[in-house]
C-alpha cells in the first residue's frame, strides 16, 4: 500500500529534490514525487510530526485539509498552464483546469478565490508576469514574442497588464535591471 502526502509550496524541480532528499533523510520509503505531492510506500510508516518539522525546514508544510490540497493541486496546474514547457497554451483556462482536475470550474474557482483571497484569473494573470519577467531577464526574446509565448492575442495587452501588476512598461522594467522578481509559491 502507498501514502500520498500533499505538501505547500512545492513548485518547481528543485522544490521536489529538496522535499525527496527529506523523506530520504527521514528513512522513509519514496515511491512518488510531484509538484505538491510525494507517495510514500507503507514501510516503514510515516511520522507526521516528524516529517512536517523536516519540510517546515526547508519552506514547506504538510496539507491536510482535502479543500488545501485541492488549491495546491490547482496551482501546480496553474503553473503548468502558465509553461507549458515552452510551447504555447492552445486552450483556454477554465477547460484546461476542469479538465486536469476533473471538476467542474465554478466549483474549482469558488474554492480558490475563497481559500487565496485572489481569483483564479488574476492569480493566473500574476504568474504570466512573473514569467514574462523572467523571460525579459533572459533577453532572447522579443515583448511580441514573450506575449505570443505566454498565450497572449497581442502583446499590448501582455503591456498593459505588466503595467498594471508592476508599476512599469516592460521596456523600464528591461532596462532598470532592477529585476526583482516573486518566487512562485509566493505569488497570490
Amino acid at each position: 500500500m502507498e501514502i500520498v502526502i500533499h505538501v505547500k509550496n512545492m513548485v518547481c524541480d528543485r522544490c521536489k529534490m529538496v522535499v525527496s532528499q527529506s523523506v530520504k533523510d527521514l528513512g522513509l520509503t519514496l515511491v512518488k514525487v510531484e509538484l505538491g505531492a510525494v507517495t510514500l510506500g507503507a514501510d516503514p510508516a510515516p511520522d507526521y510530526r516528524l516529517l512536517g518539522q523536516a519540510l517546515e525546514a526547508k519552506g514547506f508544510e504538510l496539507i491536510l485539509d482535502k479543500n488545501q490540497v485541492l488549491v495546491e493541486e490547482m496551482k501546480s496546474t496553474l503553473i503548468d498552464f502558465v509553461d507549458p514547457n515552452g510551447r504555447r497554451q492552445e486552450e483556454n483556462l477554465s477547460s484546461f483546469l476542469s479538465k486536469k482536475l476533473n471538476k467542474d470550474y465554478s466549483v474549482l474557482s469558488k474554492l480558490f478565490s475563497k481559500t487565496e483571497g485572489i481569483s483564479v484569473e488574476k492569480y493566473v494573470i500574476n504568474l504570466k508576469i512573473e514569467r514574462a519577467k523572467e523571460l525579459i531577464q533572459m533577453n532572447d526574446l522579443s515583448f511580441s514574442q514573450i506575449a505570443y509565448t505566454l498565450g497572449y492575442k497581442s502583446s499590448s495587452h501582455l503591456a498593459r497588464q505588466f503595467k498594471a501588476v508592476t508599476g512599469l512598461s516592460m521596456s523600464a522594467y528591461k532596462e532598470s535591471e532592477d529585476w526583482q522578481r516573486k518566487p512562485l509559491d509566493r505569488i497570490v
